[in-house]
């Protein structure tokens, strides 16, 4: 029973690890090189894009992504799609267009690269076609500038404290409801024990 339960916690940590990992915000600082508009055939991997076109059907059948193409300063490329978010993730961005242009407009060569720094959740994966959602494109120093990832520090801030004082409230309600429940239960198995142990005594003479 303890490996179920201790296995069961470690696919809810494993879960939402994986979650976070996915929907909080990350930064690259990148040169970009092109940006254009790809179709893509979606099945199941729809779930990680925005705008899905459907068949008569209802069938998934694709959709029309942007994309924004760029060189990380150690040379590798990396490649982001610009969507629209909504309210889920709660990123509220509603102005992919306005960012393409932006991305455009940072363009650069590699014999001049202009380094900028991309906001962006998500993941990367060619087997799987996916790509990670810029949110944001503004201009930094050069390849060795350092972005403080604010928000991710005060969210999990925020997440100690929640976890700490959900902590604090369960263990106060055990003390002051379960301990003694279990404590009395065991009581009167005391009890009923030390009873039945008297009864076998005068049947038996022992």
């Amino acid at each position: 029973m303890r490996y179920v339960k201790w296995s069961f916690l470690a696919l809810i940590v494993l879960g939402t690890g994986l979650f976070l990992q996915y929907n909080l915000p990350r930064h690259d600082i990148v040169s970009i090189r092109g940006t254009d508009m790809q179709r893509i055939n979606v099945g199941w991997n729809g779930m990680f894009y925005a705008n899905r076109m459907r068949n008569a059907q209802g069938d998934l059948i694709g959709t029309d992504v942007r994309l924004v193409n760029t060189v990380r300063p150690n040379g590798k490329t990396r490649v982001f799609r610009n969507e629209d978010t909504g309210f889920w993730p709660p990123y509220f961005k509603f102005d992919s267009a306005d960012l393409q242009t932006k991305a455009q407009d940072f363009q650069s060569s590699a014999a001049a690269p202009r380094w900028v720094a991309v906001r962006y959740y998500g993941w990367r994966s060619g087997f799987f076609t996916i790509y990670p959602n810029a949110t944001s494109i503004w201009v930094v120093s050069g390849p060795d500038a350092r972005i403080i990832p604010w928000f991710n520090i005060i969210f999990f801030v925020l997440l100690a404290a929640l976890i700490l004082w959900l902590w604090r409230l369960w263990r106060n309600f055990r003390e002051a409801r379960i301990d003694p429940l279990l404590d009395g239960i065991e009581d009167t198995a005391e009890d009923a024990k030390a009873r039945g142990r008297g009864l076998w005594r005068r049947l038996t003479g022992r």
